[in-house]
């Protein structure tokens, strides 16, 4: 039973993915113009761990084990969009094979490559773009952070 009254909020998960020459992984959509990362809308009752591996599965036809948590970043309602939540994790290193192994679904995504991080990021669109930079960041000093509307949060 759903209680009305009770917010609601869009929750979504992506992965961050490299090649052996540590290049960052990104997916075109045939839907919107610009550049994803791995992952998508995690489905009511699905965990936004599950929904990750799920969207992985779909959008790069991969089945990966995910590292860990690098952030999550709250956003709050806009006059187009509801609050809410998105999930970041580390997908890890793909070898040759699995680099050669994608198969993208072509009605969702038109084409994928694989960047330097910076390159990758300039390709992003702006909120998607801060929070993998944190991710990246988080990857780096081996942490989880927590952010809003794209800010990392700190108790100052």
């Amino acid at each position: 039973m759903t209680d009305l009254a009770s917010p609601t909020k869009r929750v979504a998960a992506g992965a961050l993915f490299f090649n052996p020459s540590g290049e960052l992984l990104i997916v075109k959509p045939s839907y919107q113009p610009g550049w994803l990362i791995p992952g998508g809308a995690v489905e009511l009752r699905e965990s936004p761990l599950a929904g990750c591996r799920r969207e992985v599965l779909e959008e790069i036809g991969l089945r990966r084990p995910l590292i860990r948590l690098l952030c999550v970043d709250y956003r709050p309602a806009s006059a187009r969009r509801s609050e809410s939540l998105h999930f970041l994790f580390a997908g890890g290193a793909l070898d040759e094979a699995e680099v050669a192994a994608i198969m993208l679904p072509l009605d969702e995504l038109t084409e994928h490559q694989f960047l330097p991080s910076a390159q990758a990021l300039a390709l992003l669109r702006s909120r998607l773009r801060r929070r993998v930079e944190h991710g990246l960041r988080a990857l780096r000093a081996g942490d989880t952070r927590y952010l809003e509307n794209g800010k990392l949060w700190t108790t100052s």
